[in-house]
């Protein structure tokens, strides 16, 4: 019997797979293709998501096929700005804070990563077709076997489409947002001057420009019906469409496909041993560029809790993993849905209304936008100031190794504390976090006094000055447990991971069952 068995393997499912198999489990993946998608589906990721990548070991292998992006424009069809959104070259997670990308690279280095797990085992051409639930766990049918593969949990990650939540007889809301799209794909061979991150909102013809790294290119058309589609696609429209940007001597048309964006919500994301995540669990507008991140976001939430529940923590931990994320997601798939109907106004007469409002918003403020996400729902955290919230990540060095905090002092549970004013945490506590798996580092006059470490830039000594906290516990994917504003407190944050984690006497068990 395998630890988890992961359906679908396209980057959520490949993440999970890898951050399950570097924890040490035993992993099979099930992917209904007999070969990797091999075509451009995702364009952006955020830094949050590349402190994940780097997490696995695969940031410095990606960053040459990345274009940083440092801007994101929403222009009327006269060329006018409406909306500006500005992006740092190093954000709060340590990495830029957006990365544009050609999907198929990304996917064939996360899948030689994942090939290089010994416990982890890729199942290519294995259509699953049921799940039976058993005492232990769960019994997956694979079409044209007569062998169910037997695994303790399941996560499925198996797109808009997932035949996991069908078969679970999980609904869904839907948002009502469902706009049909004509994507086209390029391959640059020459010199362009192509907009990098731009939204044209013509109430003629939307149009998305994206860029997919240094050396592809994607244009998006919003159609008027989906039927038009097999008209559209025709190489030489295409060209048409695009003429004004980039011709035939400059670039290849890699392929054409049509989209049917979707606002959608499962009602539930876990039935017993089985997750939902990803695309499975939930679907969003592209405007924000936080579909993948979003479905990897899922995969950390479920990694570091599957870890501990494999590990003998009470199985209730995985009941977090949606009141957690659910809020995050909803909040994103909201601001996708407005930013989709700036984009998407078809009545010019309301379009013309809407360039003067914000282009009145954009001249009065003067300065472009901040994307600002929520942190996360009810679960794994307390209700101390910032708990629930992403920590941010600086520079140190370390014995003339300087880097990322996890580059240089390692991932996983971490207790930072303030020790400037000469404050550490007595030796029962130190040994009582050891126990928990949590490293705690002491941060005295800038630097993290452990085997001289120095909080190169400040980045932790500002945090501790504007939030006022003393010490600060955060997850193995990066968002904070806790905060307390006096070290003697720091027993009871210990306290509250500690009841989430820590073996309990009796194993898991299966509840009522996976079938609907």
């Amino acid at each position: 019997m395998y630890d988890v068995a992961v359906i679908g393997y396209g980057p959520v499912g490949m993440v999970t797979a890898a951050l399950l198999g570097q924890a040490g489990h035993d992993v099979v993946v099930l992917e209904r293709y007999p070969t990797l998608y091999n075509l451009p589906r995702a364009a952006i990721f955020d830094d949050e998501t590349m402190r994940t990548f780097d997490r696995l070991g695969i940031s410095r292998d990606l960053l040459p096929t990345l274009h940083v992006q440092r801007n994101y424009e929403w222009r009327n069809g006269a060329g006018e700005l409406l909306i500006e959104h500005d992006f740092a070259a190093v954000g709060g997670q340590g990495w830029a804070e957006w990365y544009m990308m050609y999907q198929p690279y990304l996917e064939d280095t996360l899948d030689g990563l994942v090939r290089g797990l010994g416990n982890v085992e890729i199942r290519m051409d294995s259509r699953v077709d049921g799940l039976r639930s058993t005492p232990h766990g769960v019994d997956i049918q694979v079409e044209g076997s007569d062998t169910a593969v037997s695994a303790r949990y399941v996560v499925a990650c198996d797109g808009g489409n997932s035949f996991t939540r069908t078969w679970l007889g999980v609904g869904q809301e839907d948002y009502g947002f469902s706009e049909p799209w004509m994507v086209c794909d390029f391959r640059l061979t020459g010199p362009t001057d192509i907009p990098k991150a731009r939204q044209v909102c013509d109430p003629k013809q939307p149009v998305s420009i994206i860029s997919l790294g240094p050396r592809h290119h994607r244009f998006s058309f919003m159609l008027d019906s989906a039927d038009s589609f097999p008209v559209e696609r025709e190489p030489d429209r295409v060209w048409a469409r695009v003429a004004g940007h980039v011709g035939r001597s400059q670039a290849e048309l890699v392929r054409v496909a049509t989209y049917t964006f979707r606002s959608l919500v499962a009602e539930r994301w876990r039935s017993d041993r089985v997750l939902l995540a990803g695309d499975a669990a939930h679907q969003m507008p592209p405007f924000l560029g936080q579909g993948m991140c979003s479905g990897i976001r899922d995969a950390q939430n479920i990694a570091f809790k599957l870890d501990a529940v494999l590990r003998g923590a009470d199985d209730a931990l995985l009941d977090t993993y949606q009141s957690e994320r659910e809020p995050h997601v909803r909040a994103i798939i909201a601001k996708g849905i407005e930013l989709g109907r700036v984009q998407t106004m078809r009545d010019p007469v309301a379009a013309a209304e809407r360039d003067t409002r914000l282009i009145a918003l954009r001249e009065a403020d003067g300065r472009p936008e901040k994307m600002r996400f929520p942190g996360l729902g009810p679960g794994l955290h307390d209700e101390s100031p910032q708990a629930g919230h992403l920590m941010p990540q600086g520079r140190v060095e370390s014995h003339g190794a300087e880097g990322l905090f996890d580059e240089v002092l390692g991932r996983g549970f971490v207790l930072l504390v303030d020790g400037r004013a000469g404050a550490s945490l007595d030796a029962s506590t130190t040994e009582a976090a050891a126990r928990l798996g949590v490293a705690v580092h002491h941060l005295t006059d800038r630097r993290l006094t452990t085997e001289g470490i120095t909080d190169v830039g400040g980045v932790y000594g500002r945090w501790f000055d504007e939030t006022g906290r003393t010490a600060v516990l955060w997850r193995p994917d990066f968002y904070i447990l806790g905060t307390v504003g006096v070290l003697l407190d720091v027993p009871a944050l210990l306290t509250t991971l500690a009841s989430a984690v820590e073996p309990v006497q009796a194993p898991a068990t299966a509840g009522e069952g996976i079938r609907p």
